[in-house]
């Protein structure tokens, strides 16, 4: 296996109707922060809470200075998505996202390839289902959240239309603007750091170090 190998791996967005996945393209020896970036740009998330990707029973996070939970896990840009592969014998990893609404993600390593010649990665390649407004309770928040929207005499049917707006689709997928989007560099500028809170349902993230996403 060369340093220029390609993994392309497949993201499930866990206990989620309609079903949400993608699939992307990243350097095998991306550095777990960046692939926590890599993840956001895809997902269509914003960045804005804290997370955890997860092997067997090893954790690893970007430390925060405000957190009081910093001896929980090991330091993210200090591990690469290789190492952590091979050393703990897997191809599948957990990615926790907001430890508030509990958005958990499964990440299967599909294949490892030579990269394509002038192609940028990460890159994004497929894009299946719309990723969840955040701060709406986790998977089965959302879930109420659909069910409301959509009927009329739900007793939060005003509370969340207005909330989310009149336009929200769950079945959109977003690929258009997903695709034209950046990606993170695997390598180069400073991973974002998290916040605790947002202010909006559905704000676009602008994550630091981001380089050009490569329509599939």
């Amino acid at each position: 296996m060369s340093a220029d190998t390609i993994a392309r791996l497949k993201i499930t967005l866990d206990d989620v109707r309609p079903a949400v996945l993608r699939r992307i393209e990243v350097p095998f020896d991306i550095r777990l922060d960046r692939l926590h970036l890599a993840i956001q740009a895809a997902m269509g998330w914003t960045n804005t809470h804290l997370y955890e990707i997860r092997a067997r029973d090893v954790g690893w996070s970007t430390p925060d200075a405000d957190a009081d939970w910093g001896n929980d896990f090991l330091d993210a840009r200090k591990a690469r998505l290789g190492d952590v592969l091979e050393d703990l014998g897997t191809k599948t990893l957990k990615y926790l996202y907001d430890f508030g609404d509990g958005w958990e993600h499964t990440i299967k390593i599909e294949r490892l390839t030579d990269p394509e010649p002038g192609i940028v990665y990460p890159r994004l390649t497929e894009v299946s289902g719309r990723c969840p407004p955040e701060d709406c309770g986790g998977p089965w928040g959302y879930a109420e959240l659909i069910e409301a929207i959509k009927d009329p005499k739900h007793e939060r049917h005003d509370e969340l239309t207005e909330w989310i707006g009149d336009d929200f689709d769950p079945h959109a997928d977003q690929a258009e603007w997903l695709t034209a989007k950046s990606m993170p560099s695997p390598r180069n500028g400073p991973a974002s750091p998290q916040a605790n809170s947002r202010d909006a349902p559905n704000p676009r993230p602008s994550p630091e170090g981001y380089t050009q996403c490569i329509r599939p």
